[in-house]
């Protein structure tokens, strides 16, 4: 059971928005059992969509088309559709019902027949309906294909996925079962896991395929098998699982069902009712902002201070301006110091600080670009470790943030 996604808009294509939607659609159709063969993005342009779905049509069973479902002139995706079906244009009068209904409850400005040209749809095509929006989504068979149009805008793809296209294709594909299992480990690199784990790799069933997913500092393990016995993949992969405990078992912090390091805190921090605080200098608030994407965050996270200059931290932090000229703005002492004052001032359980060298220019320290320190202050002590994260700006503020992630778990499973 094999998927296409196509996704239409030049936006994409010069970079203007990012395609969140490939992602999410991808992962759903994966939780069914469908796996995703290819994603393309296409310009807005007839002939570039039609050659795509022609290739998508001799390859795979579900086709996905996202995009070109709006009014004006730029979105030509219903008529493409009519032109790859042989079909023609017709009003649908349940959508056109629900388009003037929606203009004269929400939206003040009134119907255009810009508007109501939505309601136009392919002839052949099984209507879909968009619950958030006036373009509907559109189902249409070749053979024994089905192209699935639906707009391009997130949260209305969405409810058209959840609500209408999954169940649809639950109900008309027999599916094999796909299983996943994610392992997180963080502190050694892909390679040196590699190598650790070479034996056990090799001896891995031949159903079961590893994919190393590495992210600055962190390194995700993926068990992934595909069968027509769900119990039996799951048990599988369960039990290969439990043989790479004792290989990595010390640098292995989770194992992810669509769950975060920052969503492993959270739930941990709401379990224990502890609370946390966050001080940071060249992280720049990445590290709350990362917290704060975590729903009920409120709960056990009380807030943060960015003390990026050096004079922040001194007059807000009070952090002791000797302890800076004796050692440096970027020292375990400054880091540890900070950590221990937002977590008095903020009243928390635990709290994490950054300082460090980001470059590209010193700044206020003499410590060499990629020179990092992170403090963690928990109920019982307060202590900070020393970086050196490379020479690559970006790459040293989020793996600081990483690390600072990994350490502050690591203390929380203490208590």
């Amino acid at each position: 059971m094999q998927a296409e996604i196509i996704t239409i808009g030049d936006e994409i294509l010069i970079g203007q928005i990012i395609d969140s939607n490939s992602a999410f659609i991808s992962k759903e159709l994966n939780k069914i059992g469908v796996s995703v063969y290819q994603i393309t993005s296409v310009q807005d342009d007839r002939d570039h969509i039609l050659e795509a779905l022609k290739v998508a049509e001799d390859r795979s069973s579900v086709v996905i088309i996202t995009g070109g479902l709006g009014p004006t002139k730029d979105d030509i995706t219903k008529h493409t559709l009519c032109h790859f079906f042989n079909d023609d244009l017709i009003q649908d009068d349940g959508v056109l019902e629900y388009i003037e209904e929606l203009f004269k409850k929400y939206i003040s400005t009134p119907i255009s027949d810009l508007n109501r040209k939505q309601a136009l749809v392919p002839s052949k095509a099984t209507v879909l309906h968009n619950a958030h929006g006036t373009a509907p989504g559109l189902w249409m068979k070749k053979g024994d294909t089905a192209f699935i149009s639906l707009p391009g805008v997130p949260f209305e793809m969405k409810n058209l996925m959840k609500n209408e296209v999954l169940p649809k294709i639950i109900k008309e594909y027999k599916r094999p079962h796909i299983f996943h299992k994610t392992i997180m480990t963080y502190g050694l690199g892909e390679s040196a896991i590699a190598n650790k784990i070479e034996e056990w790799e090799n001896s891995l069933p031949p159903f079961i395929k590893l994919a190393y997913l590495p992210n600055l500092g962190r390194v995700r393990l993926r068990l992934s098998a595909k069968g027509n016995n769900n119990g039996e993949i799951i048990a599988a992969i369960e039990a290969e699982v439990k043989k790479l405990y004792p290989l990595i078992g010390d640098i292995i912090y989770g194992e992810e069902e669509e769950e975060s390091i920052e969503y492993q805190i959270a739930k941990l921090l709401t379990e224990k009712k502890m609370t946390l605080a966050t001080a940071e200098s060249f992280t720049g608030g990445k590290i709350a902002q990362q917290i704060t994407t975590i729903p009920g965050a409120s709960s056990y996270f009380k807030g943060s201070v960015v003390s990026y200059a050096t004079e922040a931290k001194i007059k807000v932090l009070s952090v002791p301006e000797d302890l800076v000229k004796k050692h440096s703005v970027v020292s375990e002492e400054v880091a540890i110091a900070m950590a221990k004052n937002v977590k008095k001032m903020l009243g928390t359980d635990f709290s994490i600080a950054t300082t460090g060298n980001a470059g590209p220019t010193k700044g206020d320290s003499d410590a060499e670009v990629g020179t990092t320190y992170i403090a963690v202050s928990t109920p019982e002590h307060t202590f900070a470790q020393k970086f050196t994260m490379g020479n690559h700006r970006e790459r040293i503020v989020q793996k600081s943030v990483n690390k600072a992630f990994e350490l502050l778990l690591k203390e929380i499973l203490k208590f």
